[in-house]
């Protein structure tokens, strides 16, 4: 059994929509954070079971999976859809790499030329450091979630955190694209990249991940 697990809070524009994108999942969850805009009501719609938790990415994608009942688990954000074609590559990987995890391929939902740039930087990242960020999706068995220590409550890097104790050699990129909003990037595609490496950099340098998050906010 498959559980998606997506993280909200006031998501009630993307919601539907990320949700629609995954359609064969065998169960999708909704972890949201406190809501105000109607994502509850919006998920709930859309054939999602809510669960309340506290706010915090990490804290809401720990909860999520503690909830699921799935023997493995994909964690999706909930401004992301994964392409057609997500769920037979995921029971691929099932199949043939049952002790690995797996991401999509990030792709931004923009024709502007820089998000062509951007995600090539993130295919650079994840080829050379194998550090995917949490909006390529993370599919990840149960059994290794659990050996591995799960979702730690971080207010910002809790995919980092956990895909660098996943390590290298149990990380395999799957070729469906997961499509995310650019919206982050509507303040500056260079300025919002910088920022994002930048973090990254402070992060793996030894800064608390509060820190960080105050950085990137």
């Amino acid at each position: 059994m498959l559980s998606v697990i997506i993280p909200a809070l006031d998501a009630a524009d993307c919601i539907g929509p990320c949700i629609a994108a995954l359609g064969e999942g065998d169960e999708i969850l909704v972890a949201d954070g406190g809501s105000t805009d109607g994502t509850a009501a919006v998920a709930l719609r859309n054939g999602a079971r809510v669960i309340r938790s506290p706010r915090g990415r990490g804290v809401q994608l720990a909860a999520g999976a503690e909830a699921a009942k799935g023997d493995w688990l994909l964690f999706v954000h909930a401004d992301t859809r994964l392409a057609a074609g997500w769920r037979q590559a995921a029971d691929r990987h099932v199949e043939r790499q049952r002790g690995k995890a797996a991401c999509f391929r990030f792709r931004l939902d923009a024709d502007d030329w820089q998000a062509r740039l951007v995600e090539k930087g993130v295919a650079l990242r994840v080829r050379m450091l194998a550090l995917p960020y949490g909006d390529q999706g993370l599919l990840v068995s149960r059994r290794l979630y659990d050996d591995v220590g799960g979702y730690r409550p971080l207010p910002l890097m809790e995919d980092v955190d956990l895909v660098r104790r996943i390590g290298r050699a149990r990380l395999v990129p799957l070729d469906v694209a997961a499509l995310t909003s650019p919206a982050r990037w509507r303040e500056g595609w260079l300025k919002r990249s910088a920022r994002n490496l930048s973090c990254l950099a402070l992060y793996r340098l030894g800064m608390s991940a509060e820190r960080v998050a105050r950085l990137y906010a």
